[in-house]
């Protein structure tokens, strides 16, 4: 028996399909959403992976992002966006930005006009196909164990998924360390730093 060496990355299917198993259900071959029990586990995932970027991580966080005024001195605001502030927000406090509207309200002077353009701090909301795979296993933990306490109402199973879903959390916080690059100096894009290593103790210059 041959075994494949490659494995598909998570899909919304395979996830529904997962929290399906969890509370001991059948899997799908499709999404078909006139299935009222579907629909609302997919809504679970979806709920899920919103709460779970709504934090902001280095995969979905943009710093310095450059928004744009319309014709209007207006700056618009996409759904995608999550969350939005000034990217020098705290040293600087003539501006106050929040999402309202669709639009870009300034809090301090009350208004939704802008003198300028702006560099913005955001927290993007991504489709659950470009996720990172340790955010998909997240989410579907996430929703799983929503799904065995609202759908189930077994504690033993809700309080075992918990643990899952602890550990999922645990490997999107090693990813983001890593991704991150994050050290004590806090040094940025465009920098350099070379950390001090022992080794290069030894190769001293004669």
């Amino acid at each position: 028996m041959s075994f494949p060496t490659t494995f598909d990355s998570e899909t919304e299917l395979s996830s529904v399909n997962s929290i399906l198993g969890i509370i001991g259900q059948a899997p799908i071959t499709s999404l078909e959403f006139t299935n009222p029990e579907i629909s609302f586990i997919y809504q679970l995932l979806n709920e899920a992976s919103k709460d779970i970027q709504n934090e902001g991580w280095i995969f979905n966080t943009e710093l310095h992002y450059p928004l744009e005024r319309n014709q209007d001195g207006k700056i618009p605001i996409t759904n995608n966006m999550l969350r939005v502030d000034l990217s020098d927000g705290q040293t600087s406090k003539y501006y106050d930005p929040i999402k309202r509207n669709g639009f870009l309200y300034d809090k301090v002077n009350h208004t939704y006009q802008w003198d300028e353009d702006i560099a913005a701090d955001i927290v993007w909301f991504f489709d659950y196909e470009d996720l990172p795979s340790v955010f998909k296993r997240y989410a579907t933990y996430k929703a799983g164990t929503r799904a065995a306490t609202q759908m189930v109402g077994n504690p033993q199973l809700a309080q075992l998924l918990a643990a899952q879903e602890v550990q999922a959390r645990a490997a999107c916080m090693e990813y983001e360390c890593n991704q991150g690059d994050y050290n004590m100096f806090g040094f940025g894009h465009n920098t350099s730093y070379t950390s001090y290593k022992p080794s290069q103790g030894l190769n001293r210059v004669v």
